[in-house]
């Protein structure tokens, strides 16, 4: 159990609370982060309801928390929340994954075009982030492999210095992360694809080939364009 908020030790040999029990997230942030990280692992599948009672359970806390939480995940478009039913899981649709390719397309060429000559310290941590990647997709670590492949992107698009623009391309993060992971599931060949086409794009930006590297960006971000359309089996 937590100590009631506002309690404070008293007296001189009073310690500071330690271990992990001190530095527990609030009960909203706990399952804030229990159903986000349910999400986009893919354990609760778009279409799933999940009701209070049954997230309260499961994460240990009351119902006020509950729904605290599930108000910020329905602003980051997670899910949707029906009043007295529960919370429903959103799939990924057609139309996301479209604007979402387009907003990275904008972002990525941009970007890929002022990351040429690129610096050392960019190559290294682009082939460090590229090696996490094959051994998590070697591994079956579907979401781990998501997820570096986002950060491999982030590092170019920072890169560029541009602050405003980062944060723009943050704010995909996790849409992005959620549809690689389904991305992986259902088209497991693309796995290898995505670590080729990563591969080229490290091999442009070594070469300071501006041309290529693009070229590779928009064949390697247009092909969820065909996946949107329904043109990808």
């Amino acid at each position: 159990m937590t100590a009631a908020p506002g309690t404070r030790a008293t007296g001189a040999a009073a310690a500071p609370p330690t271990g992990p029990a001190a530095k527990q997230p609030p009960a909203a942030d706990r399952v804030y982060g229990h159903v986000k990280q349910a999400v986009l692992d893919r354990r609760y599948e778009g279409g799933t309801l999940l009701t209070e009672g049954e997230l309260a359970e499961a994460v240990g806390v009351s119902r006020t928390p509950v729904r605290e939480a599930l108000l910020r995940l329905e602003v980051e478009g997670l899910i949707k929340l029906y009043p007295k039913k529960g919370a429903l899981v959103l799939p990924v649709s057609a139309q996301e994954i479209a604007d979402v390719v387009e907003t990275r397309l904008l972002v990525e060429e941009h970007a890929i075009r002022k990351a040429v000559p690129a610096p050392p310290r960019l190559i290294a941590r682009l082939a460090e982030l590229l090696t996490e990647q094959k051994a998590h997709a070697a591994a079956g670590r579907f979401t781990e492999a998501a997820v570096t492949d986002r950060c491999f992107h982030v590092e170019i698009v920072r890169s560029g210095g541009n602050e405003i623009l980062s944060r723009l391309y943050e704010q995909l993060r996790d849409r992005q992360l959620r549809m690689g992971v389904a991305v992986m599931h259902s088209h497991p060949d693309r796995i290898a694809k995505t670590l080729t086409e990563h591969e080229e794009i490290l091999d442009a930006l070594r070469a300071g080939d501006t041309d290529r590297a693009v070229d590779v960006v928009h064949r390697h971000i247009g092909w969820f364009s065909g996946l949107a359309r329904g043109d990808v089996r």
